[in-house]
């Protein structure tokens, strides 16, 4: 609904000695564009409840203008109501119609411009883009990036509609990145693409959906996880410097609590009836995970001030952390003469043992956190005890050859200096 009314601009007032421009304002979908009425008041001389000009000695003649203005500005937009053009105008483009309209015959009318379509892909792109956050976000900017390059610049991007979007059109931008890229990462920008003209389709935008007819390629991605003995000899392991086993220990502490992503281990805050519970950076959803007494030590041996462990505490954010455990995990991975050795690594390798151990897909997947939205997600805590009992026999496994037993006593560890950090710690704290 377009709503027109008064305003006295008294944003320069105090370097225009309180000569402020009155002004119509037309809102519309929360925007706001000003027609200037070439009407100068003091705030002394305008009454903003009453809309109307007071303690001025010309007061009665310019209510009576302002008063036939607001009746001229108000048809216009009434007639543009009738002939169903306000619809998909913007505040803008009314306040510039109205200009047009109220100009005389014989002098210039201002240019109009070309009414621009609210629903081309990039404008449904980017509002689809807005809703994501952090990571995700970036990595549809990405997107957005190489389409703009090869569409040759963001005005013939801006150009596409949803019914351009072809199987053509789709082959053409696989063709473009194939020169430069994998085939999983064209699979990625694709996907990214098929989400917002889902999107679209959702919001009833279009109808138009050329991935009935196109599929995306991938190709089968590595494994990365480690057989039994590797990954109990990287347990086993002791480094030869305390900020080399700061990283081991993250590592092995992500590993014991299920394989949690590192933005998530990095944001717990505490423990609360022997579980971790959170809700997942990636997806939203809430989780929990029961803290085994193996974790427990990692996690009293680098307490925090205010998180759950201290391995962020000294970071702007999680990111800047990151970047040091690669370097870390790197200079470990040395030692231990292995080719990788990534916190991606410990998620996969909890996973294959758990498999391994005939533990069922569906509870790996919840373990995981690829559990869907059902109903039966109500049901977390049964659910979660499954998960329960399957880490700890992945855990036993992995730690005691498979029989199940208290961890042995070690030598209790002195908590880490905080100046006990490589040059690339001190850089980043």
């Amino acid at each position: 609904m377009v709503r027109t009314k008064f305003y006295l601009d008294t944003r320069k007032a105090a370097v225009t000695n309180d000569v402020n421009p009155l002004r119509i304002n037309i809102s519309q979908a929360r925007k706001t564009a000003a027609l200037p009425l070439d009407i100068q008041l003091s705030t002394r001389q305008w009454d903003p409840k009453a809309e109307k000009v007071q303690n001025h000695p010309q007061a009665m003649l310019l209510n009576k203008i302002i008063a036939q203005k607001k009746v001229e500005v108000d048809g216009i937009i009434l007639k543009l109501q009738d002939d169903g053009s306000l619809a998909t105008m913007t505040a803008v483009e009314i306040r510039d119609y109205v200009v047009a309209a109220l100009t005389p015959a014989d002098q210039p009318k201002p240019e109009k411009k070309p009414k621009e379509d609210p629903n081309t892909f990039l404008k449904w792109f980017d509002r689809f883009m807005e809703r994501k956050k952090g990571r995700t976000n970036g990595i549809y900017d990405a997107t957005r990036k190489r389409l703009v390059e090869w569409q040759k610049g963001e005005e013939a991007l801006a150009k596409v509609k949803f019914e351009d979007i072809k199987v053509s059109w789709l082959e053409d931008f696989q063709d473009f990145l194939a020169e430069t890229n994998t085939a999983n990462s064209i699979a990625i920008h694709l996907r990214n693409i098929r989400a917002v003209v889902n999107y679209a389709i959702d919001n009833e935008v279009t109808t138009y959906y050329a991935f009935r007819r196109f599929k995306i390629k991938t190709e089968a991605t590595r494994k990365r996880n480690f057989d039994i003995d590797t990954l109990r000899r990287i347990f086993k392991h002791q480094c030869a410097e305390e900020w080399q086993q700061k990283y081991l220990d993250f590592f092995k502490l992500s590993f014991m609590l299920v394989g949690i992503n590192v933005v998530d281990l990095c944001r717990l805050t505490k423990i609360s009836q022997g579980r971790v519970e959170y809700l997942r950076a990636k997806t939203h959803r809430p989780y929990s995970i029961k803290v085994e007494s193996e974790a427990r030590e990692i996690i009293d041996r680098y307490a925090g001030t205010e998180l759950l462990v201290n391995f962020c505490e000294n970071y702007a954010n999680y990111r800047h952390f990151y970047n040091n455990l690669c370097k870390g995990l790197n200079e470990v991975k040395a030692q231990l003469g292995l080719e990788e050795l990534t916190t991606y690594w410990a998620r996969h390798s909890w996973a294959t043992i758990a498999r391994k151990l005939k533990i069922s897909k569906d509870t790996i997947a919840l373990a995981l956190g690829h559990g869907s939205h059902t109903v039966t997600d109500i049901y977390i805590e049964e659910d979660m005890a499954e998960v329960d009992e399957a880490n700890r026999k992945v855990l036993d496994y992995v730690l005691y050859g498979g029989t199940k037993s208290e961890a042995p006593a070690k030598k209790k560890r002195g908590r880490p200096r905080k100046n006990a950090t490589p040059e690339a710690d001190k850089e980043a704290a």
